[in-house]
């Protein structure tokens, strides 16, 4: 008889809600229309000017590895884009290229956690972040948190949680599920909380660029010793060219890209070279209006779910999520997904996937359908609460 798989296989828990994807694919193959909420990707395709310098890569042969860390021409470019839109300098050797914000975790976890260590993670949270940490086998200490503190940790959450093991912090934000943001003095605060520990802060910026009636500081802004975590995946809409970044102190880089060129080598090639164009005055306009968009959605789906009775205290300031209490309907939120679907044909994410604070009464709904699907999904809501109720 085979040995078992590893312990860390087993302990990595699976998406709850892929088990509903596969079953909305199944009504939808036998045509029924479903709407999808539960998926974290823009519905919209990647922007033309980053697809033609995509194609004008391929035509041009530019099908082999790059160096570990990335095109030198793309980190310049990043570096620049950090100049412009938060007046911050980073030197593009600080910069390393990634298949995919997932790659910049991995990383990150990698060269800052030991066995047996851990970091410090919200709860709710995305759910891949405590699975890298078991992967590295590392840990993630669970910190509950709700509305009174935005959903995100504070200094003074550092404070209670820190422990022996504790060796960083890794916050989101814009975070996912709940889309709040941390303010520039929240993330000193949380900048002076771990390095008074000797610990790191790793920062999650994924969802920058798509904010609604502010824009999000970078942590680089008050500690230029932070990781940050980001993806050309949500603001710049590529999210199948498997491309990220990380930044990272200088003293880190070497070790960074040592792991790096054993772990992937390097980045898709022909990715990074489409990669160029985000930043062109062209594209950085079409990805404007489209953040526009995704504010007008928010702002239809968030007061219709509050008035159906769906509980959503803190107004998400960015992402395209809304991360709903239903209390007031009772049940289970794997339940109520599952009556959603099967009833109305409508699909959203149990809170299960997010943690464990309050999960079991929490749904998550993306907003990446257009203005027309929400409409008709709130009407489905509406009819399916009653059915649920009744």
């Amino acid at each position: 008889m085979a040995q078992p798989y590893s312990a860390r296989s087993r302990a990595i828990e699976p998406f709850h809600v892929m088990a509903l994807l596969a079953r909305a694919n199944e009504l939808q193959a036998a045509g029924h229309d479903v709407i999808h909420l539960e998926i974290g990707e823009p519905d919209f395709t990647t922007a033309t000017p980053i697809v033609a310098a995509g194609q004008a890569a391929l035509a041009s042969g530019h099908t082999r590895y790059t160096a570990a860390r990335g095109l030198p021409a793309l980190r310049e470019a990043i570096a620049g884009f950090y100049d412009q839109r938060y007046g911050v300098s980073v030197d593009p050797e600080r910069i390393l290229i990634t298949p995919g914000g997932s790659g910049a975790l991995l990383l990150a976890s990698s060269l800052l956690v030991d066995p047996g260590k851990h970091w410090l993670l919200a709860d709710p949270g995305y759910p891949c972040n405590r699975h890298f940490l078991r992967l590295v086998e590392g840990g993630a200490q669970l910190v509950p948190v709700g509305p009174d503190v935005n959903y995100q940790l504070t200094a003074d959450l550092v404070d209670r949680y820190w422990d022996k093991d504790t060796v960083g912090a890794l916050v989101a934000s814009p975070a996912n599920p709940t889309g709040t943001v941390l303010e520039r003095d929240e993330l000193a605060s949380l900048s002076k909380a771990t390095r008074e520990r000797h610990g790191h802060l790793v920062v999650d910026e994924i969802y920058h660029g798509l904010t609604y009636g502010m824009d999000a500081p970078s942590v680089l802004e008050v500690d230029d010793q932070a990781f940050v975590l980001n993806s050309f995946s949500k603001y710049f809409g590529m999210t199948g060219w498997r491309l990220g970044w990380l930044v990272a102190p200088p003293s880190a880089v070497k070790d960074l890209e040592k792991l790096a060129q054993n772990l992937y080598i390097s980045a898709p090639s022909m990715a990074q070279h489409a990669a160029l164009a985000c930043f062109e005055p062209q594209t950085l306009a079409i990805l404007e209006e489209r953040r526009a968009e995704f504010a007008r959605r928010r702002d239809f789906l968030l007061p219709a779910l509050r008035e159906l009775g769906f509980g959503i205290a803190v107004e998400p300031q960015g992402a395209f999520y809304l991360y709903a209490d239903i209390s007031a309907f009772g049940g289970d939120a794997f339940a109520f997904c599952q009556h959603f679907l099967e009833t109305e044909h409508l699909a959203f994410t149990p809170g299960l996937d997010f943690g464990r604070h309050q999960a079991g009464h929490h749904v998550r709904f993306a907003y990446t359908q257009s203005l027309p699907r929400l409409e008709e999904a709130v009407q489905r809501i509406a009819r399916g609460l009653r059915s649920w109720q009744g």
